[in-house]
């Protein structure tokens, strides 16, 4: 049974905290994107509400202990490949794009190891990187959620009853309703909005 909800999000906080760090993270060796950004927040919602970070083990429902937060990469005509970050509520900002520049690399390489794929208890898409706005995405069974993150735009909006140009995006998370309803699913959300739209 799934089920989508989509929340539009204010990422201009985001967006002017990785121009004014991604330099710094490349003199370190790594490159910043907005990826790490999105597993950071969705690691904090998931603290915040563990059901999200379940799985359906025939009928009855079973909480993950980790946060093991897969992130889906392209492979080109080959598809997609999904690396996992293990224990990603437990990493910063910045051990999050290390590990994460790591898989990735490798994923497109070809070099993941069987266990690099396995084991995780949440999802991240970003269809955004090809133009995609809104996307419902497929669930990464046995999981019970996953997240689709759309193209990061600037648009104007109102504030303060005046028109101000932030930079928007509009993400989805896809559900099982037999684990999680919609208020559950609206709170993870207004959860990872609240994270990245205050990001410090």
């Amino acid at each position: 049974a799934h089920v989508t909800t989509v929340f539009e999000v204010d990422m201009t906080v985001v967006v002017t905290h990785h121009q004014e760090h991604k330099a710094q993270f490349e003199d370190a060796g790594s490159r910043l994107t907005l990826t790490p950004y999105f597993v950071v927040a969705c690691a904090a919602a998931l603290r915040a509400h563990p059901i999200v970070n379940s799985t359906l083990l025939e009928d009855k429902i079973v909480p993950k202990e980790e946060v093991n937060i897969g992130v889906a990469v392209s492979l080109g005509e080959e598809g997609l490949i999904v690396p996992v970050i293990n224990n990603a509520a437990a990493k910063s900002l910045g051990e999050t794009t290390r590990e994460l520049n790591d898989l990735v690399t490798r994923a497109r390489a070809r070099q993941l190891q069987p266990e690099e794929v396995q084991d995780g208890t949440f999802t991240i898409t970003n269809h955004g990187v090809s133009g995609s706005l809104l996307a419902t995405a497929i669930i990464n069974q046995p999981q019970c959620a996953i997240m689709g993150v759309g193209a990061v735009q600037k648009r104007p909006m109102a504030a303060h009853d005046a028109v101000v140009v932030r930079s928007m995006a509009y993400l989805t998370l896809t559900f099982d309703h037999r684990i999680i309803d919609g208020a559950i699913a609206d709170m993870f959300m207004a959860k990872v909005k609240t994270v990245l739209e205050n990001w410090a």
